[in-house]
């Protein structure tokens, strides 16, 4: 599989981060080739800010496309996980196998499932 790492981090480029300046890039790879961009959006009243990881997920869901195969998440000087609510985003519509690429350059990745980076996630009956 090859992951959108190039399109994660021009959609770090976009972030908008003047209170922490920590700028997050995330790209979104579906099943069916397309790649959805998302980058962190910081609010000065700091609940409101989003994160890349739930802005991507969003832009994808508004398109109409909710088959996800991976995410790439870019971010700072070292690799940048996922915080717990994206985790918990992620794992209301993508099932454990799902990859979850961290990029610290083009070149270095880790590659983890969802179910390595949220265990026994929580998720309702639909």
């Amino acid at each position: 599989m090859k992951y959108p790492i190039k399109e994660a981090f021009e959609a770090q480029k976009n972030a908008y981060a003047p209170y922490s300046k920590f700028f997050v890039g995330a790209a979104l790879l579906c099943g069916d080739g397309r790649v959805y961009k998302g980058c962190n959006i910081e609010n000065s009243s700091y609940p409101v800010t989003i994160c890349a990881e739930r802005v991507v997920i969003g832009n994808a869901i508004a398109d109409g496309n909710r088959d996800f195969k991976a995410i790439v998440i870019t971010g700072g000087d070292d690799y940048c996980y996922p915080c717990g609510m994206c985790r918990q985003t992620l794992a209301e519509f993508c099932d454990g196998d799902f990859r979850v690429v961290l990029a610290k350059s083009e070149n270095e990745i880790k590659v983890y499932k969802l179910s390595e980076l949220l265990p026994e996630s929580f998720v309702l009956d639909k």
